[in-house]
Protein backbone atom coordinates (compact mmCIF):
# COMPACT_ATOMS: atom_id res chain seq x y z
CA UNK A 1 0.00 0.00 0.00
CA UNK A 2 1.26 3.25 -0.98
CA UNK A 3 1.15 6.50 0.80
CA UNK A 4 -1.79 7.73 -0.88
CA UNK A 5 -3.47 4.67 -0.20
CA UNK A 6 -3.06 5.31 3.34
CA UNK A 7 -4.14 8.66 3.28
CA UNK A 8 -7.38 7.70 1.44
CA UNK A 9 -7.70 5.26 4.14
CA UNK A 10 -7.16 8.30 6.78
CA UNK A 11 -9.97 10.36 5.03
CA UNK A 12 -12.40 7.22 4.97
CA UNK A 13 -12.07 6.63 8.31
CA UNK A 14 -12.50 9.96 9.67
CA UNK A 15 -14.03 12.04 7.08
CA UNK A 16 -17.58 12.14 6.03
CA UNK A 17 -17.55 11.56 2.28
CA UNK A 18 -20.85 12.15 1.47
CA UNK A 19 -22.86 10.75 -2.66
CA UNK A 20 -24.14 12.72 -4.89
CA UNK A 21 -26.19 11.36 -7.59
CA UNK A 22 -25.26 8.36 -9.20
CA UNK A 23 -21.79 8.42 -10.03
CA UNK A 24 -20.27 11.75 -8.19
CA UNK A 25 -18.65 11.77 -4.25
CA UNK A 26 -17.95 14.65 -2.13
CA UNK A 27 -14.73 14.29 -0.13
CA UNK A 28 -13.42 16.78 2.35
CA UNK A 29 -9.58 17.92 1.86
CA UNK A 30 -7.80 17.16 4.59
CA UNK A 31 -5.81 20.66 4.95
CA UNK A 32 -9.39 22.90 5.48
CA UNK A 33 -12.73 22.30 6.05
CA UNK A 34 -13.94 24.89 3.33
CA UNK A 35 -12.32 22.86 0.64
CA UNK A 36 -14.07 19.90 -1.27
CA UNK A 37 -13.35 17.81 -4.44
CA UNK A 38 -16.10 15.86 -6.39
CA UNK A 39 -14.66 11.95 -7.42
CA UNK A 40 -16.52 10.59 -10.36
CA UNK A 41 -17.03 6.98 -10.19
CA UNK A 42 -17.98 5.14 -13.95
CA UNK A 43 -17.36 2.88 -15.85
CA UNK A 44 -14.78 4.72 -18.10
CA UNK A 45 -12.54 5.05 -15.04
CA UNK A 46 -12.06 7.60 -11.55
CA UNK A 47 -11.59 10.70 -11.60
CA UNK A 48 -11.17 13.86 -8.78
CA UNK A 49 -10.86 17.70 -9.30
CA UNK A 50 -8.03 18.00 -7.22
CA UNK A 51 -4.92 19.43 -7.88
CA UNK A 52 -2.80 15.99 -7.71
CA UNK A 53 -5.22 14.24 -10.11
CA UNK A 54 -5.06 17.27 -12.60
CA UNK A 55 -1.25 17.20 -12.50
CA UNK A 56 -1.06 13.26 -13.17
CA UNK A 57 -4.27 12.08 -14.00
CA UNK A 58 -4.12 8.92 -11.82
CA UNK A 59 -6.23 8.08 -8.58
CA UNK A 60 -5.69 10.36 -6.27
CA UNK A 61 -6.20 10.11 -2.36
CA UNK A 62 -9.47 11.53 -2.45
CA UNK A 63 -10.48 8.67 -5.35
CA UNK A 64 -8.46 5.92 -3.06
CA UNK A 65 -10.56 7.26 -0.07
CA UNK A 66 -14.18 6.79 -2.36
CA UNK A 67 -12.65 3.13 -3.40
CA UNK A 68 -12.58 2.31 0.71
CA UNK A 69 -15.82 3.73 1.43
CA UNK A 70 -17.05 1.49 -1.60
CA UNK A 71 -16.82 -2.63 -1.53
CA UNK A 72 -17.65 -4.75 -4.45
CA UNK A 73 -20.44 -7.60 -2.41
CA UNK A 74 -20.29 -10.55 -4.47
CA UNK A 75 -22.67 -13.50 -4.16
CA UNK A 76 -23.66 -16.75 -5.69
CA UNK A 77 -26.84 -18.60 -6.37
CA UNK A 78 -27.24 -22.14 -7.15
CA UNK A 79 -30.69 -22.44 -9.89
CA UNK A 80 -32.72 -25.07 -9.19
CA UNK A 81 -31.40 -26.27 -12.75
CA UNK A 82 -27.84 -26.37 -11.12
CA UNK A 83 -26.78 -23.68 -13.04
CA UNK A 84 -24.62 -21.11 -10.86
CA UNK A 85 -24.54 -17.63 -11.44
CA UNK A 86 -22.42 -14.82 -9.44
CA UNK A 87 -23.27 -10.63 -9.14
CA UNK A 88 -21.30 -8.26 -7.77
CA UNK A 89 -22.47 -4.90 -6.52
CA UNK A 90 -21.05 -2.17 -5.68
CA UNK A 91 -22.38 -0.63 -2.61
CA UNK A 92 -21.30 1.77 0.62
CA UNK A 93 -19.62 0.16 2.93
CA UNK A 94 -18.33 0.93 6.97
CA UNK A 95 -15.40 2.98 7.74
CA UNK A 96 -11.99 1.41 7.44
CA UNK A 97 -8.98 1.76 9.62
CA UNK A 98 -4.97 2.39 8.59
CA UNK A 99 -1.84 0.92 10.17
CA UNK A 100 -0.64 2.35 12.88
CA UNK A 101 2.03 1.88 15.59
CA UNK A 102 -0.79 1.68 18.40
CA UNK A 103 1.97 0.99 20.92
CA UNK A 104 4.25 4.31 20.53
CA UNK A 105 1.06 6.33 19.91
CA UNK A 106 -0.94 5.62 22.67
CA UNK A 107 2.20 6.18 24.67
CA UNK A 108 2.79 9.54 23.65
CA UNK A 109 -0.98 10.73 23.88
CA UNK A 110 -1.27 9.87 27.26
CA UNK A 111 1.97 11.37 28.17
CA UNK A 112 1.25 14.20 26.02
CA UNK A 113 0.50 16.96 28.59
CA UNK A 114 3.06 15.91 31.11
CA UNK A 115 5.94 15.44 28.47
CA UNK A 116 4.56 19.03 26.94
CA UNK A 117 4.91 20.98 30.12
CA UNK A 118 8.52 19.34 30.98
CA UNK A 119 9.80 20.02 27.63
CA UNK A 120 8.31 23.71 27.33
CA UNK A 121 9.75 24.30 30.40
CA UNK A 122 13.55 23.30 29.43
CA UNK A 123 13.04 25.38 26.10
CA UNK A 124 12.31 28.49 28.09
CA UNK A 125 13.54 28.71 31.16
CA UNK A 126 17.08 30.50 30.29
CA UNK A 127 14.92 32.99 28.29
CA UNK A 128 16.49 36.39 29.79
CA UNK A 129 14.45 39.26 31.27
CA UNK A 130 15.27 42.60 29.71
CA UNK A 131 16.52 45.06 32.31
CA UNK A 132 14.43 47.33 34.38
CA UNK A 133 14.46 50.69 32.38
CA UNK A 134 13.58 53.64 35.14
CA UNK A 135 11.34 53.44 37.71
CA UNK A 136 7.47 51.84 37.38
CA UNK A 137 6.27 48.19 37.81
CA UNK A 138 8.79 45.70 37.93
CA UNK A 139 9.30 43.65 34.14
CA UNK A 140 7.40 40.50 34.22
CA UNK A 141 10.10 37.67 33.95
CA UNK A 142 9.92 36.83 29.98
CA UNK A 143 10.62 33.34 30.46
CA UNK A 144 7.45 33.24 32.51
CA UNK A 145 5.84 34.86 29.99
CA UNK A 146 6.62 32.84 27.06
CA UNK A 147 5.85 29.55 28.78
CA UNK A 148 2.18 30.83 30.04
CA UNK A 149 1.71 32.18 26.38
CA UNK A 150 2.47 28.83 24.65
CA UNK A 151 0.76 26.62 27.58
CA UNK A 152 -2.44 29.23 26.87
CA UNK A 153 -2.17 28.47 22.74
CA UNK A 154 -1.54 24.70 23.76
CA UNK A 155 -4.80 24.68 25.88
CA UNK A 156 -6.90 26.33 23.87
CA UNK A 157 -8.67 28.43 26.90
CA UNK A 158 -9.63 32.40 26.88
CA UNK A 159 -6.91 34.09 28.83
CA UNK A 160 -9.22 33.92 32.01
CA UNK A 161 -9.94 30.36 31.89
CA UNK A 162 -6.29 29.24 31.62
CA UNK A 163 -5.07 31.04 35.32
CA UNK A 164 -6.31 27.59 36.84
CA UNK A 165 -4.13 26.06 34.75
CA UNK A 166 -1.39 28.37 35.65
CA UNK A 167 -1.58 27.93 38.98
CA UNK A 168 -0.55 24.38 38.78
CA UNK A 169 2.06 25.30 36.63
CA UNK A 170 3.21 27.38 39.26
CA UNK A 171 2.75 24.33 42.21
CA UNK A 172 4.84 21.98 40.15
CA UNK A 173 7.65 24.47 39.43
CA UNK A 174 7.47 25.23 36.34
CA UNK A 175 7.20 28.66 36.82
CA UNK A 176 8.10 31.04 38.96
CA UNK A 177 5.49 33.22 39.32
CA UNK A 178 1.67 33.00 38.65
CA UNK A 179 0.59 35.99 35.92
CA UNK A 180 -2.45 38.24 35.42
CA UNK A 181 -4.47 37.19 32.73
CA UNK A 182 -3.84 40.65 31.01
CA UNK A 183 -0.29 40.64 31.85
CA UNK A 184 -0.56 37.64 28.63
CA UNK A 185 -2.62 39.70 26.63
CA UNK A 186 0.35 42.34 26.65
CA UNK A 187 2.67 40.06 26.14
CA UNK A 188 1.40 38.46 22.93
CA UNK A 189 1.06 41.56 22.00
CA UNK A 190 4.61 42.59 22.14
CA UNK A 191 7.00 42.57 19.09
CA UNK A 192 9.84 41.66 21.07
CA UNK A 193 8.30 38.08 21.52
CA UNK A 194 8.26 37.79 17.66
CA UNK A 195 12.13 36.50 17.13
CA UNK A 196 12.34 35.06 20.68
CA UNK A 197 9.68 32.66 18.91
CA UNK A 198 11.57 31.82 15.60
CA UNK A 199 14.44 30.57 18.07
CA UNK A 200 12.08 28.62 19.59
CA UNK A 201 10.92 26.63 16.50
CA UNK A 202 14.44 26.60 15.71
CA UNK A 203 15.27 24.94 18.50
CA UNK A 204 12.23 22.47 18.70
CA UNK A 205 13.48 21.39 15.17
CA UNK A 206 17.35 20.58 16.12
CA UNK A 207 16.44 17.93 17.58
CA UNK A 208 15.08 15.95 14.48
CA UNK A 209 17.76 16.95 12.45
CA UNK A 210 19.21 13.95 11.81
CA UNK A 211 16.27 11.86 10.73
CA UNK A 212 14.81 14.43 8.08
CA UNK A 213 16.73 15.22 4.76
CA UNK A 214 13.23 15.75 2.77
CA UNK A 215 11.19 18.45 3.02
CA UNK A 216 8.15 19.90 1.61
CA UNK A 217 6.67 23.73 1.47
CA UNK A 218 3.46 25.42 1.45
CA UNK A 219 1.15 27.52 2.81
CA UNK A 220 -2.43 27.71 4.53
CA UNK A 221 -4.52 30.10 6.26
CA UNK A 222 -5.37 31.09 9.66
CA UNK A 223 -8.64 33.09 10.38
CA UNK A 224 -9.09 35.75 12.10
CA UNK A 225 -11.86 37.81 14.04
CA UNK A 226 -11.37 40.71 11.51
CA UNK A 227 -12.42 41.65 8.33
CA UNK A 228 -11.62 43.62 4.90
CA UNK A 229 -13.57 44.74 2.04
CA UNK A 230 -12.22 44.29 -1.39
CA UNK A 231 -13.72 45.31 -4.84
CA UNK A 232 -15.41 42.19 -6.53
CA UNK A 233 -15.72 42.03 -10.67
CA UNK A 234 -18.17 39.91 -10.27
CA UNK A 235 -20.85 41.82 -8.50
CA UNK A 236 -19.74 45.49 -9.39
CA UNK A 237 -19.08 46.35 -5.77
CA UNK A 238 -17.33 46.35 -2.58
CA UNK A 239 -17.38 43.00 -0.65
CA UNK A 240 -16.53 42.10 3.09
CA UNK A 241 -14.64 39.04 3.58
CA UNK A 242 -13.50 37.25 7.19
CA UNK A 243 -9.62 38.14 6.92
CA UNK A 244 -7.13 35.68 7.62
CA UNK A 245 -2.80 35.26 8.00
CA UNK A 246 -1.15 32.67 5.83
CA UNK A 247 1.43 30.11 7.78
CA UNK A 248 4.42 29.45 4.87
CA UNK A 249 5.92 26.51 6.19
CA UNK A 250 8.64 24.11 5.54
CA UNK A 251 8.39 20.91 6.87
CA UNK A 252 10.10 17.26 7.38
CA UNK A 253 8.36 15.01 5.39
CA UNK A 254 9.39 12.12 7.76
CA UNK A 255 8.12 13.60 10.96
CA UNK A 256 5.71 16.72 9.94
CA UNK A 257 8.41 18.76 12.24
CA UNK A 258 8.50 22.68 10.95
CA UNK A 259 11.74 23.65 10.32
CA UNK A 260 10.95 26.92 9.13
CA UNK A 261 8.27 29.21 9.12
CA UNK A 262 7.06 32.99 8.21
CA UNK A 263 3.69 34.30 9.00
CA UNK A 264 2.30 37.09 6.68
CA UNK A 265 -0.78 38.83 5.78
CA UNK A 266 -3.26 36.96 3.08
CA UNK A 267 -2.36 38.66 0.28
CA UNK A 268 1.39 37.67 0.52
CA UNK A 269 2.41 35.61 -3.06
CA UNK A 270 3.36 31.77 -1.31
CA UNK A 271 6.90 32.23 -3.65
CA UNK A 272 8.41 34.95 -2.76
CA UNK A 273 8.64 32.58 1.37
CA UNK A 274 10.84 29.51 -0.27
CA UNK A 275 13.76 31.53 -0.42
CA UNK A 276 13.90 32.54 3.33
CA UNK A 277 12.59 29.41 4.59
CA UNK A 278 14.98 27.11 2.91
CA UNK A 279 17.71 29.57 3.64
CA UNK A 280 16.91 29.31 7.11
CA UNK A 281 16.22 25.71 7.37
CA UNK A 282 19.78 24.98 5.50
CA UNK A 283 21.30 26.21 8.44
CA UNK A 284 20.93 23.41 11.06
CA UNK A 285 19.12 20.46 8.18
CA UNK A 286 20.86 18.67 5.74
CA UNK A 287 18.60 19.82 2.84
CA UNK A 288 18.45 16.64 -0.16
CA UNK A 289 15.24 17.18 -1.32
CA UNK A 290 12.41 19.82 -1.44
CA UNK A 291 8.94 19.77 -2.79
CA UNK A 292 6.54 22.16 -3.64
CA UNK A 293 3.64 22.58 -6.15
CA UNK A 294 3.10 24.92 -8.69
CA UNK A 295 2.92 28.18 -7.02
CA UNK A 296 6.72 27.73 -6.22
CA UNK A 297 7.68 26.78 -9.92
CA UNK A 298 10.25 30.01 -10.52
CA UNK A 299 13.37 30.43 -12.03
CA UNK A 300 15.17 31.58 -8.97
CA UNK A 301 13.85 29.23 -6.78
CA UNK A 302 14.79 26.75 -8.63
CA UNK A 303 18.61 27.77 -9.15
CA UNK A 304 18.58 28.72 -5.12
CA UNK A 305 17.60 25.06 -4.21
CA UNK A 306 20.12 23.60 -6.17
CA UNK A 307 22.81 25.87 -5.17
CA UNK A 308 22.76 24.35 -1.22
CA UNK A 309 22.46 21.16 -2.78
CA UNK A 310 19.08 20.27 -2.31
CA UNK A 311 17.03 18.31 -5.55
CA UNK A 312 13.85 20.38 -5.89
CA UNK A 313 10.82 18.80 -7.02
CA UNK A 314 8.25 21.20 -8.11
CA UNK A 315 6.13 20.74 -11.48
CA UNK A 316 6.09 23.43 -14.40
CA UNK A 317 2.74 24.86 -15.17
CA UNK A 318 1.56 24.14 -18.76
CA UNK A 319 2.34 27.40 -19.86
CA UNK A 320 5.77 26.71 -19.29
CA UNK A 321 8.65 26.54 -21.83
CA UNK A 322 12.04 25.18 -22.18
CA UNK A 323 13.93 27.76 -23.69
CA UNK A 324 13.11 31.92 -22.70
CA UNK A 325 12.19 33.81 -25.59
CA UNK A 326 12.75 36.86 -23.09
CA UNK A 327 15.68 39.26 -24.42
CA UNK A 328 15.64 40.77 -20.60
CA UNK A 329 16.56 37.52 -18.94
CA UNK A 330 19.44 35.08 -19.93
CA UNK A 331 18.30 31.37 -20.35
CA UNK A 332 18.22 29.22 -17.34
CA UNK A 333 20.33 25.96 -17.75
CA UNK A 334 19.30 24.51 -14.27
CA UNK A 335 15.37 25.81 -15.40
CA UNK A 336 15.79 23.96 -19.02
CA UNK A 337 17.11 20.70 -17.21
CA UNK A 338 14.61 20.09 -14.90
CA UNK A 339 12.06 21.39 -17.18
CA UNK A 340 12.93 18.00 -19.45
CA UNK A 341 13.41 15.75 -16.33
CA UNK A 342 9.69 17.11 -15.13
CA UNK A 343 8.58 16.31 -18.71
CA UNK A 344 10.57 12.91 -20.28
CA UNK A 345 10.62 11.34 -16.48
CA UNK A 346 7.15 12.13 -14.99
CA UNK A 347 6.68 8.89 -13.50
CA UNK A 348 9.87 9.02 -11.25
CA UNK A 349 9.52 12.85 -10.60
CA UNK A 350 5.79 11.83 -8.96
CA UNK A 351 7.35 9.37 -6.83
CA UNK A 352 9.33 12.17 -5.22
CA UNK A 353 6.74 15.05 -5.49
CA UNK A 354 4.28 13.02 -3.77
CA UNK A 355 6.09 14.14 -0.72
CA UNK A 356 4.38 17.27 -0.54
CA UNK A 357 1.17 16.14 0.44
CA UNK A 358 3.19 14.95 3.98
CA UNK A 359 2.76 19.24 4.56
CA UNK A 360 -0.86 19.46 4.09
CA UNK A 361 -0.81 16.47 7.18
CA UNK A 362 1.64 18.69 9.21
CA UNK A 363 -1.19 21.92 8.48
CA UNK A 364 -4.10 19.48 10.07
CA UNK A 365 -2.19 17.94 12.97
CA UNK A 366 -1.40 21.84 14.03
CA UNK A 367 -5.74 23.07 13.33
CA UNK A 368 -6.94 19.50 15.16
CA UNK A 369 -4.89 20.18 17.67
CA UNK A 370 -5.23 23.84 18.65
CA UNK A 371 -7.68 25.09 15.91
CA UNK A 372 -7.68 27.23 12.63
CA UNK A 373 -9.22 30.33 14.09
CA UNK A 374 -6.94 33.30 16.20
CA UNK A 375 -8.21 34.78 18.79
CA UNK A 376 -5.74 38.01 18.80
CA UNK A 377 -7.15 41.08 17.36
CA UNK A 378 -3.90 42.96 16.39
CA UNK A 379 -1.48 41.89 13.33
CA UNK A 380 1.57 41.79 16.03
CA UNK A 381 -0.80 39.58 18.40
CA UNK A 382 -1.62 37.38 15.51
CA UNK A 383 1.43 36.74 14.58
CA UNK A 384 2.62 35.88 17.67
CA UNK A 385 -0.11 33.42 18.35
CA UNK A 386 0.36 31.52 15.07
CA UNK A 387 3.80 31.04 15.64
CA UNK A 388 2.85 29.83 19.43
CA UNK A 389 0.73 27.04 17.44
CA UNK A 390 4.02 26.20 15.53
CA UNK A 391 5.95 26.15 18.23
CA UNK A 392 3.42 23.44 20.42
CA UNK A 393 3.02 21.25 17.12
CA UNK A 394 6.98 20.88 17.29
CA UNK A 395 6.93 20.04 20.92
CA UNK A 396 4.34 17.54 20.18
CA UNK A 397 6.05 16.18 17.59
CA UNK A 398 9.29 15.66 19.59
CA UNK A 399 7.00 13.23 22.07
CA UNK A 400 6.29 11.32 19.37
CA UNK A 401 9.35 10.60 18.20
CA UNK A 402 10.56 10.10 21.97
CA UNK A 403 8.45 7.29 21.82
CA UNK A 404 8.89 6.02 18.45
CA UNK A 405 12.55 6.60 17.38
CA UNK A 406 13.92 7.05 21.21
CA UNK A 407 15.15 10.83 20.42
CA UNK A 408 15.75 12.17 23.94
CA UNK A 409 16.04 16.06 22.58
CA UNK A 410 17.78 18.42 25.43
CA UNK A 411 18.04 22.40 25.10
Amino acid sequence: MDEREQRGLMIAATSNITKRGNETWIVPSQTTSQTKYAVTVTAEGKQCTCPDFELRQQPCKHVHAVQFVLFRESRTETKPDGTVTTTETEAAGVRVTYTQDWKAYNAAQTTEKDHFCRLLHDLTKDIPTPPQQGAGNRRVNLADAVFACAYKVYGGFSSRRFMSDLRSAKEAGLIGDTLAYNTLCETMQSEELTPILHELITATAKPLASVETQFAVDSTGLGTGCFYRHFSNKYGKDRTRRDFVKLHALVGTKTNVVAACQITDHSNSDTLTFKPLVEKAAEDFDLQEISADMAYSTVNNLEFAESIGAKPFIPFTSRAVAVSKSKARPQSKTWTRLYHYFQLNREEFLTHYHRRSNVETCFSMIKRCVGDTLRSKTRVAQTNEALLMVLCHNIRCLIHEMHELGINPAF
